[in-house]
């Protein structure tokens, strides 16, 4: 079995072109996602990270385009692939589950017809073969009655039971790679916690690489082996999650960690990153965090490279926090 990591994305870069000028949405970003892994993508919205993942999936529609970079899936350059090529690989080896799961539902068709085409779409099977794979996965995602609801159209169902039939779908054929984009968000904490087991279990069992997009650190706290923290189009912080989440080196990280409710004492006012992500339009010289950052220097006004700080530890930072008791006050 190869050990190449099943995605490697090296110095992506995608851009939009407006009237207003270009936006660098993603600008230089770069990881690995070695097989049966979970990667968590996290940041503020604005800061790339979904169309991180839509660069992957080949899904930027214009006046996007990714302008550099290798998005390398087993050693295929993605990025170089014709729509043809890449129809082949989506929704079979890659798959997407998006936030709003009406993105992968028809609304005037009953989910047997959908999952059914959606398996042979790609894979030679009967009807009855199709229907059964179906009705499995509707199971494996929590959905009771499985042959009752494949009967059913997405109107009928719940928003959380809409997401859970896009989530199936996405596992239909058993992806190498999947792109998740906040998909548990609009769901309550109970079936989110199902989800996140049932797609744990899928990594660990069927060796499915996972980037999991979110805003929500105690997601990713629970579910990822590796987090990448983004801001303005950059990763600024990378590495083990429990090592990022307990020590962060970049501000920024530890401004979204001290941001979470749960660590705020009783009584005190919130503690929240001062300021706004800056227009990627119109990104100030030098760090992009510079003018909401605690620690910002003279030297912050030359873009810091992303470094190796720590042993393992990747941030983009002049000033990294390297002592517990910074991390208690940032």
């Amino acid at each position: 079995m190869s050990a190449a990591p099943t995605l490697e994305v090296r110095n992506l870069q995608t851009h939009f072109f407006t009237r207003a000028g270009v936006v660098k949405a993603v600008d230089g970003v770069s990881f690995t996602v070695p097989r049966g892994k979970v990667l968590g993508l996290v940041g503020e919205s604005g800061s790339g990270k979904t169309v991180t993942g839509f660069s992957i999936i080949g899904l930027v529609d214009p006046p996007g385009r990714i302008v550099g970079g290798e998005i390398l899936y087993q050693g295929k350059n993605l990025a170089s692939l014709s729509e043809e090529e890449m129809r082949h690989l989506r929704g079979n080896r890659i798959a997407m589950i998006f936030q709003d799961p009406m993105m992968t539902l028809n609304p005037v068709l009953r989910i047997d017809t959908q999952m059914i085409e959606t398996v042979r779409a790609h894979t030679k099977v009967s009807h009855e073969e199709a229907r059964q794979r179906a009705r499995d996965t509707l199971g494996m995602v929590g959905i009771p009655s499985p042959d009752e609801r494949l009967k059913s159209y997405p109107h009928q169902f719940s928003g959380g039971m809409r997401q859970r039939v896009a989530i199936a779908i996405a596992l239909l054929h058993r992806p190498e790679l999947i792109v998740a984009d906040e998909p548990t968000t609009a769901l309550d904490v109970t079936i989110q916690g199902q989800i996140l087991a049932e797609v744990q279990k899928l990594a660990a069992t069927t060796g499915t690489s996972l980037i999991w997009i979110t805003h929500d650190l105690s997601v990713v706290a629970g579910l990822a082996d590796e987090i990448a923290v983004m801001y303005a189009g950059r990763v600024v912080e990378h590495g083990l999650v429990e090592q990022v989440l307990d020590r962060p080196l970049h501000p920024y990280t530890a401004g979204l960690i001290g941001s979470v409710p749960s660590r705020n004492k009783r009584g005190e006012p919130l503690r929240q990153i001062p300021g706004m992500t800056p227009s990627l339009l119109s990104l100030p010289a030098g760090c992009a965090f510079r003018s909401r950052c605690p620690r910002a220097g003279e030297e912050c006004g030359i873009e810091p490279p992303i470094r190796e700080i720590l042993p393992g530890r990747d941030a983009r930072c002049h000033r990294p926090i390297l002592e517990a008791a910074e991390v208690a006050s940032a």
